[in-house]
């Protein structure tokens, strides 16, 4: 929501003035005496105000967008000011329609100002109650649309409105339906184990919680509120059979070696609220806004009576709680829900720059921040603000102040915070950058996030940032496999936003390990991306010495060399005639003459497929003729594509030759080689089962080829691709707006294309569980003796053998024929006829 301003400017500089103009120069300056002038000396006033106030509606909008961002002005102020507005001028029907829509709006879009939006309610319904009535009856058909429709974040966030809004209710209404909702998440657990619409409920009710007591301290409510978490106990404690599935640290069962616990959200929100209790419900960190007792004091009048009044505080006026009905059977809605786990880089250590997993804030603030940078996903810009300014939401004294050095949290004084505003900010980004199975938009919006944070506030994120890395990279070992990759792309991606600056030389010793080891692998790869994203040169000067061999000389070459320019290489002579040709674009009948004389001499020596090496010269060729940039590579393909479509229809052996030429010819830019086989897959010139044998069966080299960076990209976009498109066709299958015999056209195309998914997902399992297992063949006859390298390759085995069970699982949620259903049939229109009794318009 934009806000305007109606003020209109009728002076200044640089627009165009009738009488005169208002430049900067000299010149221009003297005007004629005109009519205004008259006016003035007759005493007669300007009918055209040079600032007209714009109207109480504008004012208020204004007023709600933008409160709670002043830091230097309480928030009890502000709420007033913004109420008393509302109550003034009510009768106002833009008034009236501008609050009610932009504080429920607010709710759904800026979470962190939920608290502030209810004071500005309450505060408004001691001046006219039907300020807050009229929310109230708006807030409940909104509740009941988002719990009918399964969008769980709207739900949750309008429900924590409403719980806020509880002292203005004539009985409570909020935690009866708490409970209507933890029994329909019973009844779902207890149907499957395995569900997670119920976890998800439970995880609304738990955070419902604190929100409702900080907002209505009644006593009574606390007492039936911890008779209600008796009975959340049953299922926030027991673990979920997904969670392993989910697990970022798969590799290291013991739990007090591993880098983070990574408990589940619900399991320690009971645990926190249990603390809570226990104390007599503090909950410190929310604000309270709402404060009967507080005015403001008019410099202009009787300080003392402005502050006391009568000494009688008004009873506020109670309204009745919105009726909702919690369905009988819960939609789960339109996005797979799974497990989620508290992942943290900065908790639990000696200094507690984050909160706690032991404290409510812990929770309570992660889940603002992490709704906050889902919902403002369209303006990063605007995101990185509102984290950057995150102390302001929150109650006074919750994070010491910004850009507090991390030594100086050693010397704050006892009860004093030690929370950095900027450690929260950096450990929530990096929870969905590793959030698994996948993070609700794509990466780069969060890499984003953290590189706008740093523009702003430079001096204070960059040292939070680097305490993140380091963890992280200590990590690596025992880190899910994809998690570490999601890790190195991110990497590469910010060091290229910020002149490639790093303390390389921390991370010397770990050169002296095997490229196998994944720390070893770690560096390497992130080497690559950020050649990828410059130049290597520019990043070799960038490093210490020590890391010059990652980056030989041949990487600073562009353009690779034609590999048959050389006369000792078999059919040298014929490479470089079809090059000639290809570039003279001359007629394919002579230059399949050129190859048919290589498939003659290739069977006279007696090679297995002849059309290999003639395939290997043809798409060498088109490599060097695009060789300046991937537009001219994709021209010359687009060109020759239906000779390369005719080859892979004529032999398996030859698709996969093409992708051997593309990553042979750009040996020293394996990046640039995955992007043309990604394009190769657009053309259908080679297909996903090519990809993923040649991968994993054509280049497995003993198992090595699975700590390479390459070979997880290129499995990785193909079935990104293969899963999209079941996706795709899935939600084909179910666009209403498509004629229902198109839509059963694709519902019989959709077994074939899940079919032809699985079948990928199997041979992926394959070829890494011989792998991991040490059977297979290579490894056999290579690693008799228990070397360390056979351990460290069975290693790499098993965490590929996880991430793809994991992504098969996941896909199965989705498309799986248990969850998707029977295809819906059209509802027949109702026919109206025509009794002939209608009143005719003569």
């Amino acid at each position: 929501m934009a806000d305007t301003d109606t003020r209109r400017d009728y002076g200044g500089g640089g627009g165009f003035r009738q009488n005169g103009g208002g430049g900067r120069g000299g010149y221009g300056n003297k005007r004629k005496r005109g009519r205004e002038d008259d006016d003035f000396e007759q005493g007669r006033p300007d009918r055209r105000p040079r600032h007209s106030e714009p109207p109480p509606g504008t004012r208020l909008r204004r007023a709600l967008l933008e409160i709670g961002d002043d830091p230097l002005r309480l928030p009890q102020e502000v709420a007033q000011n913004a109420a008393k507005l509302a109550a003034e001028n009510y009768e106002d029907e833009f008034v009236r329609d501008t609050f009610s829509t932009i504080a429920l709006k607010l709710a759904v879009e800026q979470p962190f100002k939920i608290p502030i939006i209810a004071g500005v309610i309450q505060y408004a319904n001691a001046e006219n109650s039907e300020v807050a009535k009229d929310v109230i009856s708006k807030a409940g058909p909104q509740l009941q649309e988002y719990l009918d429709a399964g969008q769980w974040r709207e739900f949750k966030l309008m429900l924590r409105l409403v719980a806020c809004l509880s002292p203005l209710y004539e009985e409570d209404g909020v935690l009866p339906m708490l409970d209507e909702l933890f029994n329909r998440a019973v009844d779902l657990q207890t149907a499957t184990p395995e569900d997670t619409v119920g976890l998800e409920l439970v995880k609304i009710i738990l955070l419902t919680i604190p929100y409702l007591l900080a907002a209505n301290p009644d006593a009574a409510l606390q007492q039936a509120t911890s008779v209600f978490l008796e009975r959340t106990e049953i299922i926030a404690s027991a673990p979920n059979p997904l969670e392993p599935l989910v697990d970022p640290y798969p590799d290291n069962n013991a739990q007090d070696e591993r880098p983070m616990a990574c408990s589940s959200v619900i399991s320690l929100l009971q645990l926190q609220l249990r603390d809570e209790e226990s104390n007599g419900w503090p909950l410190k960190c929310i604000p309270r806004v709402y404060d009967p007792n507080f005015k403001q004091v008019d410099p202009t009048s009787d300080a003392t009576e402005e502050a006391n009044g009568n000494g009688e505080m008004k009873e506020p006026t109670k309204h009745s709680f919105p009726s909702i009905v919690v369905p009988a059977t819960i939609n789960p809605g339109l996005k797979a829900l799974f497990p989620d786990l508290y992942f943290s880089l900065f908790a639990d250590q000696e200094i507690e720059s984050v909160p706690s997993t032991t404290s409510i804030a812990a929770c309570v603030i992660r889940d603002a921040i992490l709704d906050t940078v889902n919902i403002l996903d369209f303006n990063r810009n605007a995101t990185a603000r509102f984290l950057n300014d995150i102390d302001c939401y929150w109650s006074p004294d919750t994070f010491v102040k910004r850009a507090t050095a991390f030594d100086k949290l050693r010397d704050m004084p006892a009860g004093k915070p030690t929370w950095k505003p900027e450690d929260v900010i950096i450990d929530a980004i990096f929870s969905q950058i590793f959030q698994l199975p996948t993070p609700e938009h794509r990466l780069v919006y969060y890499h984003s996030l953290i590189t706008e944070s740093c523009k702003i506030s430079p001096g204070a994120i960059a040292p939070s940032l680097g305490r993140a890395i380091r963890f992280l990279f200590r990590a690596v070992d025992s880190m899910d496999m994809e998690l570490m990759y999601r890790f190195m792309d991110w990497f590469g991606h910010h060091l290229s936003n910020f002149e490639f600056r790093w303390k390389w030389a921390e991370w010397i010793p770990e050169l002296e390990l095997s490229t196998l080891s994944p720390k070893k692998a770690f560096i390497i790869g992130t080497l690559e991306k950020e050649i990828q994203l410059s130049f290597a040169k520019r990043v070799r000067d960038t490093l210490p010495t020590d890391y010059h061999p990652l980056i030989p000389a041949s990487k600073e070459n562009e353009v690779p060399q034609f590999k048959y320019n050389d006369d000792t290489i078999p059919y040298a002579k014929e490479g470089r005639e079809v090059l000639l040709m290809l570039r003279k674009k001359s007629a394919e009948e002579d230059i399949q003459t050129v190859l048919t004389a290589v498939q003659e001499q290739a069977t006279a020596h007696g090679v297995h497929d002849p059309l290999v090496p003639s395939t290997d010269i043809y798409m060498t060729s088109i490599l060097s003729i695009g060789s300046k940039s991937l537009s001219h590579v994709l021209s010359t393909i687009d060109r020759c594509k239906d000779r390369l479509l005719a080859v892979g229809s004529q032999s398996e052996l030859a698709r996969r030759q093409i992708i051997t030429s593309v990553v042979d010819f750009w040996a020293d830019h394996p990046g640039t080689a995955v992007n043309i086989v990604d394009k190769l897959l657009n053309y259908t010139i080679v297909t996903p089962m090519a990809v993923v044998q040649w991968a994993l069966q054509d280049r497995i080299d003993r198992g090595r080829a699975l700590a390479s960076l390459q070979t997880y990209e290129l499995v990785s976009i193909t079935m990104f691709k293969v899963t999209n498109r079941v996706r795709q066709v899935l939600r084909e299958r179910n666009n209403m707006n498509l004629p229902y015999e198109q839509r059963q056209q694709i519902d019989d195309a959709l077994p074939r294309e899940r079919q032809g998914m699985r079948d990928l997902f199997a041979a992926i399992e394959d070829a890494v569980a011989v792998v991991a297992a040490g059977a297979q063949d290579e490894m056999v006859e290579r690693y008799d003796d228990g070397s360390a390298e056979e351990e460290t390759v069975k290693m790499w085995g098993q965490k590929w053998l996880r991430v793809w069970r994991r992504k098969a699982a996941v896909e199965e949620a989705v498309v799986g024929e248990a969850n998707i259903g029977p295809l819906e049939e059209p509802v027949p229109e109702a026919v109206v006829e025509d009794d002939g009794d209608m009143d005719q318009v003569s």
